[in-house]
């Protein structure tokens, strides 16, 4: 039932972790130390593969790019969401409210492509190596890295022009940041259309560069299997499992979020999933990327001294 005979709201407050009163400071206290461990990861492998000529490759660009993009994703999100755990919930208005909601939706889908462009790369590296460098030129590399953020710009867009043309009613948002669904259950017409609209929305920017990640890896994990080389084996699985693992934890969470059913789970539930992928899903570049891949532990090594360039 839509509620009747409200006044019209012009600004927002979170409910944001009401739930864990109690556990409040030691919440904010964790999720700081999170935010603060990924800017300095993001903005390290942001700065070494800017430093080191041995990372001048496609697949490091497409990083250098995933990182930057979830730096200013987590900002967008965490400051607001750190200073309410502190008691520091201020209102926030509904331009306010729709501007960091079409950041989010432009970066979320940005990363979601930039993932599905770092597929592609390892396929041409590993399927067509000697034409490698020929297919992943800058030009193209430039083109893939543009069509994502265009992609996310085409959608927020879509997405915010149909959230707030809606009358909202309520101003209490359950969560701790403008996501569409929380703001939509706001409203006092009828969102049946607007559900729809963003379940299919979400369902192709979720499923489309996801299918287009897994037939890459079908393609690549064929050939790999097809190596007469042992060790090229080893070295070509090597080079995929820092993105694998990136994508299987990065698509996972995004699929539990926006295509289960409405009213599968509690609003706590929400909110911990919500969590896993604006808090912990863009830590897990600088930990993989740094802790698996020896390309980019090789760069840090020489970047304090302590192994001689080559």
């Amino acid at each position: 039932m839509k509620k009747e005979n409200c006044t019209v709201v012009s600004e927002f407050v979170f409910q944001g972790f009401s739930s864990f009163h109690e556990h409040q400071l030691t919440l904010f206290v964790v999720f700081l130390s999170l935010y603060l461990l990924t800017l300095a990861g993001n903005v390290i492998i942001v700065t070494i593969i800017s430093i080191d000529r041995h990372l001048h490759t496609p697949m490091y660009f497409f990083l250098s790019m995933l990182s930057t993009s979830e730096t200013v994703y987590t900002l967008v999100i965490i400051p607001r969401m750190l200073s309410s755990l502190r008691g520091l919930n201020q209102p926030i208005s509904l331009a306010g409210c729709a501007t960091q909601m079409f950041f989010f939706i432009t970066l979320a889908i940005n990363n979601c492509f930039l993932l599905t462009a770092m597929g592609y790369d390892r396929y041409v590296a590993i399927c067509n190596p000697l034409r490698y460098t020929v297919i992943m030129n800058k030009r193209v590399c430039a083109q893939l890295v543009w069509g994502a953020c265009s992609i996310g710009l085409l959608v927020a867009v879509v997405q915010i022009s149909s959230v707030f043309r809606l009358p909202f009613c309520d101003r209490e948002v359950a969560h701790y940041f403008c996501d569409i669904r929380p703001v939509m259950k706001l409203s006092c017409a009828a969102t049946t259309l607007h559900d729809i609209l963003n379940f299919i929305i979400s369902s192709l920017v979720i499923v489309v560069p996801m299918g287009l990640v897994f037939i890459s890896y079908i393609l690549i994990i064929s050939a790999i299997l097809k190596m007469a080389s042992a060790e090229g084996r080893k070295k070509a699985f090597a080079t995929c499992a820092s993105h694998l693992t990136v994508v299987i934890i990065h698509y996972g969470c995004a699929s539990i979020a926006y295509l289960k059913p409405k009213s599968e789970n509690t609003r706590d539930q929400d909110q911990l999933i919500s969590v896993t992928y604006t808090v912990f899903t863009p830590l897990l570049n600088p930990v993989v990327y740094t802790l698996r891949n020896k390309e980019v532990k090789d760069a840090l090594r020489r970047a304090i001294g302590k192994k001689p360039p080559a």
